[in-house]
């Protein structure tokens, strides 16, 4: 079929392979309308259908016969061992076995010195095999008891074993197959069966029996709004793409031509290729996320505007991405349906019960996603920098951020965000501004896959990266934090005081209006504030903190004498 592709990849200057997937991510769309329409009482053919689409791209339109039944042999695989093994260790195996198999097929591609334009077998393998030692886990924690499980596990948990058919056709399900996203058995399950639409049903049949013609399959509406606004958003990012990636990719920044430029211009150069590089991951995920939603996937719930929210097939936060305010905000945003399988499927799972994860579980989730990337060096370059920049990062908002913002505010979960001061503002810009920095400065060696023209990219923009990230986690191990941590501490000191006596002044006021007091009065407690500020300044270090415990205790003795 690469005669109907050839023509096309000419005119736009694309490859055939990545003409081949654009059609396969835009044909799913009319298919997730035919799908729609099959009848939940027939889950067969659901899956049938599925199972048929997938293997018509990986055949006729990718050419990847071979591939294909390299992936059909790892679902075929996983599912007899998830039957067969009983043990709690049934779950690593499945890992080793998916695994060991994407890593073979990434030193092949290496060998092979394939790029990103070519479309071969891993690609799609990178995305079952999230979905395989998913599926694994979720059996293991149907297998145990509920009250062993957290949240997430509960949900998940598959309690009855599923059929080849139903397996196949969960594994093959058609619109995230070839890129992602990927989607666990429970929520395939809830798709196919209509059960995902339940917390719909009640205001949907109201709204169809008021227009007196009650449909046969309950799908809440707004899905083709928001669908083919996923498409449009895709196309546009595809446009940009094809457009503009030629003139600014991270290939030119190891060329004689940009190392010739002024510093100055060579790193806003930088920015600019950095995201017309994303443009490509923006556009494939955006265009999947829709094919998606128009199968019926996706759906969350209603806004408090009565609009169907469709979010449970998003991979990425564009806006968020683009003006993150810190690092960790920008991974959050990034391939989120891969953070979730690092998160319950490694990072949790490498803990031992009844202990908290460490080191040891964050450095298994940084090998098994380097792993699952790829064995080019250039991959384990951006992982390790990044790393440092989370340190940083985490550094500056543990020590830093508490300066910009009122002495008195008490953050942690289910707190009110803190108030936007001008000093915070600031503090945003600053922050996203060094994020788009570093970001674009950190991925050159993901894009760029050697180390020698890693390094050469590097050099090419003075490093500022490393010496960014080295300055600051120098500043801050050497005495920073410190004098940072002591600022804040007198800063909560002087809040603390400062209340004490507004509620001294309160009490005075009082005592000044004539009145028949029933009792002595008394002075009243510190507010839930104050007390709140006064416990994490009792938790400070250092000298301050005996002193603090020391002042309270005056404190108190002062109260009982009035």
């Amino acid at each position: 079929m690469d005669a109907f592709f050839e023509p096309i990849a000419g005119a736009t200057g694309a490859t055939v392979d990545q003409i081949k997937l654009i059609f396969c991510l835009l044909f799913s769309y009319p298919l997730g309308s035919l799908y729609i329409r099959i009848p939940t009482s027939h889950p067969e053919l659901k899956h049938i259908f599925s199972i048929a689409v997938t293997f018509f791209y990986l055949g006729p339109i990718l050419g990847l016969w071979g591939g294909a039944v390299q992936l059909l042999g790892d679902i075929v695989g996983t599912y007899y061992i998830a039957q067969r093994v009983q043990t709690k260790s049934m779950p690593w195996l499945v890992f080793a076995f998916t695994m060991g198999h994407l890593t073979i097929s990434h030193i092949i591609r290496t060998f092979a010195e394939a790029g990103y334009e070519t479309i071969e077998i891993s690609g799609p393998q990178m995305v079952l095999t999230m979905k395989l030692t998913t599926f694994a886990w979720n059996i293991l924690d149907g297998r145990r008891p509920e009250e062993d499980l957290d949240a997430w596990q509960t949900q998940q948990r598959v309690a009855d074993y599923p059929t080849l058919l139903e397996f196949l056709g969960y594994a093959c399900y058609f619109p995230g197959f070839l890129v992602g996203p990927y989607l666990t058995y429970n929520d395939y399950q809830a798709l196919i069966t209509g059960s995902l639409y339940k917390s719909a049903e009640e205001k949907e049949e109201q709204a169809v029996n008021e227009a007196h013609h009650l449909s046969q399959r309950l799908v809440p509406h707004g899905r083709k709004r928001v669908a083919f606004k996923k498409m449009f958003i895709g196309l546009i990012f595809l446009g940009l793409y094809v457009l503009f990636w030629p003139e600014f990719n991270f290939s030119l920044t190891i060329e004689d031509a940009f190392e010739s430029r002024r510093l100055i211009s060579r790193i806003i150069f930088l920015q600019i290729c950095g995201f017309f590089e994303r443009t490509k991951y923006y556009a494939i995920w955006t265009l999947t996320e829709g094919a998606s939603i128009q199968t019926g996937l996706g759906f969350t719930g209603y806004t408090e505007g009565g609009r169907t929210k469709w979010e449970g097939a998003k991979n990425v936060e564009i806006w968020k991405i683009e003006f993150a305010e810190n690092n960790k905000v920008l991974l959050d945003s990034w391939n989120m349906k891969t953070n979730v399988w690092l998160r319950e499927c490694v990072y949790k799972r490498v803990t031992p019960k009844g202990k908290k994860p460490g080191f040891k579980s964050s450095l298994a989730t940084f090998a098994t996603s380097a792993f699952w990337h790829g064995i080019a060096p250039g991959y384990y370059l951006s992982f390790f920098f990044f790393a440092f920049v989370q340190t940083a990062g985490r550094l500056a908002r543990t020590y830093l951020r508490p300066l910009v913002l009122p002495a008195n505010y008490v953050g942690g979960r289910g707190a009110p965000p803190p108030p936007q001061t001008r000093k915070k503002q600031l503090y945003d810009y600053l922050g996203i501004l060094t994020t788009v920095m570093l970001t674009n400065y950190g991925t050159l060696p993901f894009m760029l896959l050697t180390i020698d023209d890693s390094f050469v990219a590097w050099n090419n923009v003075m490093w500022y990266g490393h010496f960014f990230i080295g300055g600051a986690l120098v500043f801050f191990y050497m005495g920073g934090s410190v004098v940072l941590h002591h600022a804040q501490a007198v800063r909560v000191k002087q809040a603390v005081y400062q209340m004490e006596r507004e509620e001294i002044n309160k009490t005075v006021q009082v005592r000044s209006v004539p009145s028949t007091p029933s009792r002595a009065p008394t002075l009243p407690p510190v507010d839930q504030v104050a007390q709140e500020l006064e416990k994490e300044l009792g938790n400070l270090g250092g000298a301050s903190g005996h002193g603090g415990g020391k002042n309270k205790k005056k404190k108190q003795a002062a109260t009982k004498e009035e």
